[in-house]
């Protein structure tokens, strides 16, 4: 199950905006459209996958991983052999759309709702695995990328990505992947689900895990209450900011004084620690509460934001990647272990849809926020200063939340408002 998840996760790879970002100069050249033209082509196809991915969820449901990551590995990998084949902003806005539907939206909601499916214990902790075999991939494929857009041109490398995700995904969706999700004497949901706001404690960690306890929560029951909207307003924030951040990193870093090769390679201290900040947070995930994991990972992801308009090249351009990647890696993993104690696994891919639904659609405007900014001024560094507060203030709302009576992160009860 591990393997499977690990492998669809790296799958996205070609959807996510570390790789998109090596795209950006080829398309704008070779397609005679500007940078920002190719920013709201990629924002289009963003908020397009927003869009789509609720539905994908409740299919999730009703269908099962296993069908659900064999029909999105076949559409993705067709996509993008469709993608090396336009020749004009409308195709590279369709191409947009297909990509980051079916990677960053469809292919990553499965990769991060199967663990929690399939597993009862230690679900943090697999989560982080996963979460930490994914982001090496995805920061990885920048510096093979490049080199491979340098020599075989953007067309060959995004149909070689194609070939690669069907050779790959579909297979490993078939044959390694199993058949059942948790079998009954291990599932969660044998214990008969409480109705939402009846005092029994939804999500109580480990522990609760352990009993079996589990409550199947709709979205409209889990939408009122205040631990289900930090968790998505931090999974929005940290997209919106981390993705323009991606999308612009040759620019950004390059106005700093780093070359395109040095900014290529800033993803390198990045997947370091996405790497180690997926094990931790998947680790701690299981034995400390998500309320101070938000807090964390919003301070860090503010300084970050703050600092990037004033990195130079050597030492703080490792340290902005270092933050940067454990910002990325430990969202990623707290996102996939948040609802499945808090609200049960009955409409976990519907719930785990919508707040993918967020997340898309903020990464859908970070890029063009950050591009627009940068417009309006001589350097990145004010638009930089003003996305800072975002975090702060979901850093505030969850310190909030966990002083409410009405509602607890796991570990403790969760009544709806």
């Amino acid at each position: 199950m591990i393997v499977s998840a690990s492998v669809a996760l790296a799958m996205t790879a070609p959807g996510q905006t570390a790789a998109i970002s090596l795209f950006v100069d080829p398309l704008s050249t070779s397609l005679h459209v500007s940078r920002s033209s190719v920013a709201v082509a990629y924002s289009i196809g963003s908020l397009a996958g927003a869009l789509v991915v609720p539905l994908l969820g409740k299919l999730l449901d009703r269908f099962g991983a296993r069908r659900a990551m064999v029909t999105v590995g076949l559409c993705f990998g067709v996509v993008l052999l469709a993608a090396g084949t336009i020749t004009e902003f409308v195709g590279l806005t369709a191409a947009f759309v297909g990509i980051r539907v079916g990677g960053q939206g469809a292919l990553s909601l499965v990769a991060t709702t199967v663990v929690t499916m399939y597993m009862q214990r230690y679900k943090g902790l697999a989560t982080g695995i996963v979460s930490a075999i994914g982001t090496s991939a995805i920061s990885l494929a920048p510096l093979a990328l490049e080199r491979l857009i340098d020599d075989l041109g953007w067309r060959t490398v995004w149909q070689l990505e194609g070939l690669v995700v069907l050779a790959i995904t579909v297979p490993v969706a078939l044959f390694v992947l199993p058949r059942r999700a948790r079998s009954d004497g291990e599932s969660a949901t044998d214990v008969s689900p409480a109705e939402p706001g009846s005092g029994h404690d939804i999500g109580s960690g480990t522990a609760d895990r352990e009993r079996g306890h589990s409550t199947d929560w709709t979205l409209r029951d889990a939408s009122r209450t205040p631990v289900f909207w930090v968790v998505v307003s931090g999974g929005g924030v940290c997209s919106l900011i981390t993705t323009a951040l991606m999308f612009h990193q040759v620019s950004l870093l390059g106005e700093r004084g780093l070359s395109t090769t040095e900014a290529a390679a800033n993803f390198v201290p990045q997947l370091v620690a996405g790497l180690l900040a997926s094990l931790l947070v998947g680790w701690a995930a299981d034995h400390i509460g998500d309320r101070a994991l938000v807090i964390a990972i919003m301070t860090v992801l503010a300084l970050t934001t703050l600092t990037a308009g004033w990195v130079r090249p050597g030492w703080t351009a490792v340290a902005y990647g270092v933050a940067l990647g454990a910002c990325t890696g430990g969202v990623r993993t707290l996102k996939g272990v948040a609802f499945g104690d808090c609200f049960g696994l009955g409409h976990l891919g519907t719930l785990r849809g919508a707040v993918h639904s967020v997340v898309i659609g903020a990464s859908a405007l970070g890029p063009l926020v950050l591009a627009l900014g940068r417009t309006w001024s001589d350097s990145y560094q004010e638009v930089l200063a003003v996305l800072c507060v975002l975090p702060v203030l979901v850093a505030a709302a969850a310190c909030a939340v966990g002083r409410s009576r009405r509602a607890r992160w796991r570990g403790h009860a969760a009544d709806p408002l």
